[in-house]
């Protein structure tokens, strides 16, 4: 465990220290700057709930959001750092203790000033997150609770994305653009096929979550084997389902700027197969 010799205390939450190595650290906790005096020693494993920001870009980012925020709400963001890390039991990404305190700040400002940004990929969020989406809803009921305000229900679904991108360590910008990606293929599924799908029904959530596994094999270039003799069935006996099949594949190919596997076309169709069985 780390040992911390405390520079600077900026608020009742924050400190500036130096590490073993010398190098300055942020250190973030509930409480961590009361009645604490510079030169003072800190070790890591006898403070609850402490995060350590080492990036310097990181730490730099975070000291200038500090002067614009109310002790209680740093409080309650940093509570609710908290809570993610016990609901998701993972080392979270130093990085969403920077990202998620910015968009908090921004969002909690934005209903004070009684604005509101509507969330158009919550639907897909909260089908491609279950997990994340329930840890972000007992964040967004927490922070309501504490601060006394009401976060709208969208917030959920952005602050999913945060919890996903800290307990995944993958960016924001990329999980944001991998759930536009997925609005858009649905919505050309819905045109194509000129059907509805109910966001509440269980095709719905079937087909957010093939798309998203498709994608996450696409992002990690996992090959996977293709049934020739169903391909050529497939594109024999549905071939609306089959050419719609490959229109999605391309979308996902000039989307994300890799190339797609044939297997997936075809495992692709058969879930759309599926899928126009339930609606006819």
């Amino acid at each position: 465990m780390d040992t911390f010799i405390v520079k600077k205390v900026l608020n009742n939450n924050v400190l500036i220290a130096k590490d073993r190595a010398e190098e300055e650290v942020v250190l973030i906790g509930k409480g961590i700057g009361f009645h604490t005096k510079k030169n003072a020693f800190i070790h890591e494993e006898d403070v609850e709930k402490l995060f350590v920001l080492r990036n310097q870009s990181e730490q730099e980012h975070y000291k200038r959001l500090l002067p614009d925020m109310d002790e209680k709400i740093l409080q309650a963001i940093i509570d609710s750092l908290d809570i993610i890390r016990r609901k998701s039991n993972v080392s979270l990404h130093e990085q969403v203790h920077v990202a998620l305190t910015d968009h908090l700040l921004f969002a909690i400002n934005r209903l004070l000033k009684g604005m509101e940004m509507k969330n158009p990929f919550l639907t897909e969020t909260k089908a491609l997150y279950p997990f994340e989406y329930e840890i972000a809803a007992e964040v967004v009921d927490f922070i309501n609770q504490t601060l006394d305000i009401d976060l709208p229900a969208g917030e959920v679904g952005f602050i999913a994305l945060h919890v996903h991108s800290a307990i995944t360590r993958m960016g924001v910008s990329d999980i944001n653009k991998y759930a536009r990606l997925v609005t858009t293929l649905v919505g050309t599924i819905e045109a194509e096929l000129s059907i509805k799908i109910d966001p509440d029904s269980i095709h719905y959530i079937r087909l957010i979550r093939h798309i998203r596994y498709t994608i996450d094999r696409v992002v990690k270039d996992e090959h996977v084997d293709e049934p020739a003799k169903i391909a050529i069935l497939l594109k024999q006996e549905y071939p609306i389902c089959y050419n719609l099949a490959w229109k999605l594949i391309k979308i996902m190919q000039q989307t994300l700027k890799r190339p797609v596997y044939d297997a997936e076309a075809v495992y692709l169709t058969m879930h759309l197969v599926r899928l126009t069985s339930k609606y006819e």
